[in-house]
């Protein structure tokens, strides 16, 4: 289940220093996830952010003067940036990073700022937030009636991968290819809290994006064609939506260098024998349930780079 941050409204007052008046603006526009604000050598978080980095990250909290009234302050060294950030992320927060533009002047009261990215837990390619044996997929799914729609994008490698049927199958495509992060449309939140429970990160986007005609063109505007007859899923409505709502949601992340997704694929259902969560529980495929016991990756991993680690693993759950 994804972790939210706290919502961070500015104050009703015209007695907010200049640095904070900023700060809320850029706040404004990524309400949901905790934003790292570059001050000088430090990111900084303020507020509800800051109450939760400092919890989840076991930095000190503290208080920033406010123009009359004090807000909370937690922060950490520009370069300790590779420490904290994968807590963050692997802790199920969304993170905004918001870098100075401009170098600091005595003639600027204030230096330009803008968030240049962020970060979730479908959307990572810093390698020390990936591990290498295994894909980091973002899945997005769109539902229509009894079928749906899944895509199954890894942005770090630029597999791009699709289908569609009833949710008993795309039940057990999720268990195996194990998403990272879940998108769906806002409208069936319940559905998927009844279906995954907290099982997995999951985040909603507005109904509008799962719409036929817009997500073919982000499509067709990423690969750069006339139809989807080339890839074989011009008949695959549903996972077609589902895919291009994947595009929509990197875009809002500052994922704008997509060169390398420049392929997309239809999993074939019928050239593998799908094993379902239970099946991969009981045999003990991945995970051992036992504190001592070995699962059978660990036996067959006998593999000298992440590609052939990854093709392993993905084996075991389609055998």
């Amino acid at each position: 289940m994804a972790r939210k941050a706290s919502t961070i409204t500015a104050p009703d007052t015209a007695n907010v220093t200049p640095l904070m008046a900023q700060y809320y603006q850029v706040k404004a526009k990524y309400p949901d996830a905790i934003l790292l604000f570059r001050v000088g050598d430090f990111y900084e978080t303020f507020g509800e952010d800051a109450v939760t980095a400092s919890r989840v990250l076991g930095i000190v909290l503290t208080a920033r003067n406010n123009g009359g009234s004090d807000v909370e302050l937690a922060g950490f060294p520009h370069h300790s940036m590779d420490i904290y950030l994968p807590r963050l992320v692997r802790a199920g927060y969304r993170v905004a990073i918001c870098e100075q533009m401009e170098k600091p002047s005595p003639q600027k009261k204030i230096v330009k700022r803008e968030v240049t990215e962020v970060i979730t837990p479908g959307v990572a390619v810093d390698d020390k937030l990936l591990d290498h044996k295994s894909n980091n997929y973002l899945a997005t799914l769109y539902f229509e009636k009894d079928n749906v729609g899944a895509a199954f994008l890894d942005i770090s490698t630029g597999e791009f991968l699709v289908s569609e049927g009833e949710q008993s199958y795309i039940d057990k495509l999720l268990q195996s290819f194990h998403p990272a992060e879940i998108i769906y449309p806002k409208d069936k939140k319940k559905l998927l809290e009844q279906w995954f429970g907290d099982k997995f990160y999951i985040y909603p986007l507005e109904e509008w994006v799962f719409t036929e005609d817009f997500t073919r063109e982000k499509l067709l505007g990423q690969f750069e064609v006339q139809n989807l007859k080339g890839f074989g899923i011009e008949d695959l409505t549903l996972a077609q939506v589902a895919a291009g709502a994947a595009l929509h949601y990197l875009a809002t992340t500052e994922n704008k260098n997509l060169k390398h997704v420049a392929s997309i694929s239809r999993i074939q259902p019928d050239r593998y024998v799908w094993l379902d969560r239970f099946t991969i529980r009981n045999l003990e495929l991945i995970h051992s349930p036992h504190e001592t016991g070995v699962p059978l990756i660990r036996i067959l991993d006998k593999t000298i780079s992440p590609m052939g680690a990854r093709l392993l693993k993905n084996g075991l759950y389609c055998l």
